[in-house]
Order: structure tokens, then C-alpha cells, then sequence
């Protein structure tokens, strides 16, 4: 994977999925949460799970889909709680620490653009190594609209402004990446395995990356040691 290093000035990058390993979310929102919801309601009859799924599926794309908030109050349980007993799962993606060096030691602008609520940033920051090398974090919670949404680009652009042609963002999501498109950025990346215990699915849309590795040209890469 060829990048012109010498064309990008900022870097955004999604957390879920892209710096971090997807499993924990899916493992958590799947399995973990299905689990408790069945236990606190006395009842495994998978009807419950299958309403609790669809409830789920119901909201993506949407601000209350990666809202702990509202799911706490929703299933009358707390999320944010729940996701802590699995904490050992949350895990950075192969070469993302080598990569977020990188960029910090070449003086590019890197921003964390996350769909994630506050409390998920919070609980994943605290268990890995990547929060000291970005110059913003932000959470599409702060703008009251998702990242597949036009009106979280014109916030982030009023916020930290950045020339969406000299701008390089990478996502596991299609529906960001689209969105982010036609907003007008033009270096675009997905990750091919956001999920370390699923298939590899690289995107039909976007050109993807296995892992960092990849994007680490050899005068980044060697900047850094």
C-alpha cells in the first residue's frame, strides 16, 4: 500500500475496529450483554434474545446505537459496567502503537474520530496505549450526530479545521467511509479484519489494509526507530 506521506497533513482515525480489536464490541453486544439481559430477566427463551438483537439492529447508523446512556436506560441495566467485566478484551490492533508514533514523530495532525460514547472512550483508553498520541479526541456524541452524517463533518471541519484533500482517514465502516467521501476526503482506507476471530472481509468500496504495517512507508517507519 503506496501513500504519498509528502500529500497528507492530518490523519483520522476511527477506534473501534481500526486502532482496536473489533471483537470485544461484537463479543460484548452479541454474546456478553445478550447474556446479562437473559439473567436479569429471569428468562434464556430466545425469543427475549432475539427481541433484545432486533432492538439492537434497530438503531444502527444512528447517535443512540453507540449511546451506553440510552441502552443503560433502555435494558435497565448499566453498560458501561458491563463492558468492564469483559475489559480484558479490548486490545490494539497489530502495529497501531508503531503507526501512531509514526505519524506524532513525522508532525502529521492525528485526530480520534469515534462513533464511541464517552464512557467507551473512557474504559478503552484506560486499558490500552494509545491516548497520549493523539492531538484531539473527539466522539461523534459531543456533535449529537454520527459519523454517517453530514453534520458531524461540518462540525469536526468548524472544530479542528483540516483540507479534506490533504487529509487521510481510515474506518471499518463502509457507511462512514461513504459518507466521509462525500464529504470530499480523498485518501480513504478500511481495515480488512476489524475482528480478530472473524473472516477477513475487505471492502468492496475502499481500498482496505490487513494492518499498520502497511502504511508505514520506510521513511515513516524509520523516523521513529
Amino acid at each position: 500500500m503506496n501513500i504519498d506521506w509528502q500529500s497528507i497533513d492530518t490523519v483520522l482515525l476511527d477506534m473501534d475496529g481500526t486502532l482496536l480489536d473489533l471483537h470485544f464490541d461484537n463479543f460484548f453486544w452479541m454474546e456478553h450483554l445478550p447474556k446479562r439481559y437473559a439473567a436479569q430477566n429471569q428468562d434464556s427463551n430466545q425469543d427475549l434474545i432475539a427481541s433484545l438483537r432486533q432492538q439492537l439492529f434497530d438503531k444502527q447508523g444512528t447517535l443512540e446505537w453507540y449511546c451506553t446512556d440510552y441502552w443503560s436506560r433502555q435494558l435497565g441495566l448499566n453498560i458501561i459496567e458491563l463492558k468492564r467485566e469483559i475489559s480484558h478484551l479490548i486490545n490494539e490492533r497489530p502495529q497501531v502503537l508503531s503507526f501512531l508514533k509514526a505519524l506524532r514523530a513525522n508532525n502529521k495532525k492525528c485526530l480520534l474520530i469515534t462513533n464511541a460514547h464517552p464512557d467507551s472512550i473512557a474504559l478503552k483508553f484506560s486499558v490500552t496505549r494509545i491516548e497520549p498520541l493523539f492531538d484531539k479526541v473527539i466522539s461523534s456524541h459531543q456533535y449529537g450526530h454520527p459519523k454517517e452524517a453530514l453534520e458531524f463533518w461540518l462540525r469536526l471541519q468548524e472544530e479542528c479545521p483540516f483540507d479534506p484533500e490533504r487529509t487521510l482517514f481510515i474506518d471499518d465502516s463502509e457507511s462512514v467511509l461513504r459518507a466521509a467521501k462525500d464529504y470530499g476526503i480523498v485518501h480513504l482506507l478500511s481495515i480488512k479484519k476489524p475482528d480478530s476471530q472473524r473472516e477477513t472481509s475487505p471492502s468492496k468500496q475502499f481500498k482496505s489494509i490487513g494492518d499498520f504495517a502497511e502504511v508505514l512507508s520506510l521513511e515513516v517507519a524509520n523516523s521513529h526507530g
